[in-house]
């Protein structure tokens, strides 16, 4: 853990998307130019570090976040903006994953996850566009309507707040005849996550947290019972280093970067839609996404934008025109779509685990890392920041909502880029024979 090879610099600017021309305007945060001491240094700056500055430096404890470009300038500022409740795997899996007693507190937590989120918004006054209109679970074909009822049930024993939705309950929220039926859960919302982002930083920073933009991490070295974290331009000795590089992890620890896989998840937006439109497509702002191999998920923004994502190829990529699938994907679903004007198209990493759990490692004292939130960054993220912040200040580990993991890379993980684009093609072609069945079996019935 003591190099990685990455040239310094200033960092990069933030990549073109709807949420850089349309978000508050973010505070300076200047380069680290100066040897400090902190109690914590976190390294990344999207939301889990953003949400355990915030909480450490709420609680009076020295912080510094090291950001090699601008704090959200990764996927927490470039991801759909769904503030989604809860984990991949049931409540009921992950009580069995974890045990009774923590897996029921780690469900509990996570699917009640976006309350956080919005309570830090309107307790730090955040300017992100939120809006709390649910998230819409939708079943694609015949053959996934069984696990979407269970989860429902097992939702509605734990105390969640949601329904269930018929197919022509389902078409009428969603203006779409594609869907065989939907489960409304009401703890979900929305935001402009880079807005979001921005917010936690300067909330962090008006109570003493030190952000630093443009300082990429060099070098983390143990030097007379302290860390020490060198930067370009100056250093950071701290009794703890936190690792929240999530997909864009580096060579500053390998082994953490090959134990996830950097998937990129693409974003197209219209231009406002038309009255007519707005009133037929998620009327009450909620937020969806559809079931399957290869998630597909959409919302409409505070402006009437509809903004449609998924799986992409690997590489950054930007413009109206550069992810089509996504086009062709929405005027499948609305053909009254037909003559609205795409104005915008970007994508960005996020980091998938093997088990679809986030991980959470501590393999040295003072040294911590968490990764893999699975496409659920923004309330995860949020979420595991806080409970950084608890472990930062002095909690058991066995109080925490996740043991910490052996750190495991994945084997032949040189070779994601091919893994991932052959997972997507597999998974795009699982779907349409998934929908083809349950086309067929209506026109059996009809």
């Amino acid at each position: 853990m003591s190099g990685n090879g990455v040239t310094a610099g200033a960092g990069r600017p933030l990549p073109a998307s709807l949420y850089a021309e349309t978000a508050r305007a973010a505070a300076p945060t200047p380069a680290l130019a100066a040897d400090i001491a902190v109690g914590t240094v976190l390294i990344g700056g999207g939301i889990t570090a953003l949400s355990a500055a915030l909480h450490l430096a709420e609680a009076g404890h020295d912080v510094a976040v090291l950001e090699a470009n601008v704090p959200g300038w990764g996927a927490s500022g470039r991801n759909g903006g769904q503030v989604n409740p809860g984990l991949k795997p049931p409540p009921s899996q992950v009580e069995r994953d974890f045990g009774p007693e923590r897996g029921g507190r780690l469900a509990r937590a996570a699917w009640n996850a976006p309350d956080l989120v919005f309570e830090l918004i309107a307790r730090h006054a955040i300017d992100c566009a939120p809006a709390r209109g649910g998230t819409l679970r939708a079943a694609t074909a015949d053959d996934q309507v069984p696990a979407l009822r269970q989860l429902a049930e097992e939702c509605r024993a734990r105390g969640g707040p949601v329904v269930w939705l018929d197919r022509a309950e389902i078409a009428a929220r969603t203006g779409a005849t594609h869907y065989r039926a939907g489960l409304l859960d009401a703890r979900g919302g929305q935001v402009n996550p880079l807005g979001y982002a921005r917010g936690l930083a300067e909330a962090a920073m008006r109570r003493g947290a030190g952000i630093y933009g443009g300082t990429r991490a060099l070098s983390v070295r143990r030097i007379g019972g302290c860390w020490h974290v060198g930067t370009r331009d100056g250093s950071v000795r701290a009794e703890r280093v936190v690792f929240a590089t999530n997909g864009y992890a580096d060579g500053l620890w390998d082994r953490l970067r090959r134990s996830v896989v950097p998937v990129s998840s693409a974003i197209l937006a219209t231009a406002p839609l038309p009255e007519a439109a707005r009133a037929r497509i998620l009327a009450a702002r909620e937020v969806l996404y559809e079931l399957g191999e290869i998630t597909t998920y959409y919302r409409i923004d505070d402006a009437g934008r509809l903004l449609i994502g998924g799986r992409s190829q690997c590489g950054e990529r930007s413009g109206p025109d550069a992810f089509p699938f996504l086009k062709r994907h929405a005027l499948r679903l609305w053909p009254f779509l037909s003559d609205v004007a795409w104005t915008h198209g970007w994508n960005g990493r996020v980091a998938v685990t093997l088990d679809h759990y986030p991980h959470w490692h501590e393999p040295l004292p003072g040294i911590l890392a968490c990764v893999g939130y699975n496409g659920r960054g923004i309330a995860m993220a949020t979420l595991l920041g806080r409970e950084i912040a608890r472990r930062a200040l002095a909690a058991a580990a066995e109080e925490m909502l996740l043991p910490p993991g052996a750190l495991r890379p994945i084997a032949c993980h040189g070779a994601w880029p091919i893994g991932v684009s052959a997972k997507i093609l597999q998974g795009r072609v699982a779907d349409a024979l998934s929908r083809l069945r349950s086309g067929e079996r209506s026109r059996a019935g009809a």
